[in-house]
């Protein structure tokens, strides 16, 4: 398996815009087919990777035959630039408006792709907007960002200490026991079978 900054770009962005290219145009907020796991792995072996989910349940993931793995490295909130192309995880604000629950900070080679806002289960009530940062201005309570994606805007408060970060490189090798995972899989009979994992390391771990 190549772990080479392009196979990371096209994995990362298939998990982050999976929804978005497997659901119509016209139906953005429908959640869509592929499954999201969260937890921390307790085994990996070959082709299984044993996860106790954050419901608490111990699941057996069997990883597809094209599974690539990524990582995640901390970033902060004053990096976030007018013209980046940003995944952000919020929650309507009980006042109106968007808070943020996550960012990630895509680099420059993956602008564009996965582009759009739906449906996200991080929390309930979530969605997940994959666009470009129209300007930043900061405020008294962190940062509020203007995006812009196929010809829509949406401002999103980030309240102070939400996790911020980018794409990391990673290996089979980071899939130790302990390590936080956000795996896009599919539903199968005999379980799920993961397509991409994204894994915590250096003390960094997957907010999405």
């Amino acid at each position: 398996m190549k772990n080479v900054f392009p196979a990371l770009a096209l994995g990362l962005t298939s998990i982050l815009s999976v929804t978005v290219l497997s659901t119509p145009a016209s139906a953005e907020d429908k959640k869509a087919a592929p499954i999201h796991v969260r937890g921390s792995i307790v085994d990996y072996q070959g082709s299984t990777l044993k996860v106790k989910t954050r419901e608490g349940e111990i699941i057996d993931v069997a990883l597809a035959d094209d599974w690539k793995v990524a990582g995640v490295a901390d970033a902060k909130v004053t990096d976030i630039k007018p013209g980046d192309f940003v995944g952000i995880a919020s929650m309507p604000k009980a006042h109106g408006g968007d808070g943020a629950l996550e960012v990630l900070i895509f680099p420059p080679a993956m602008k564009g792709t996965g582009e759009g806002s739906y449906g996200w289960d991080l929390k309930p009530e979530s969605s997940m907007t994959n666009a470009t940062v129209a300007d930043a201005v900061k405020g008294v309570d962190g940062r509020t960002v203007t995006v812009t994606y196929h010809g829509k805007e949406k401002k999103i408060a980030i309240p102070d200490g939400t996790p911020v970060v980018t794409i990391a490189g990673a290996t089979k090798d980071d899939l130790v026991p302990g390590a936080v995972v956000f795996i896009t899989a599919e539903k199968a009979a005999t379980g799920p079978i993961a397509h991409q994992v994204v894994v915590g390391k250096n003390g960094v771990v997957p907010p999405m």
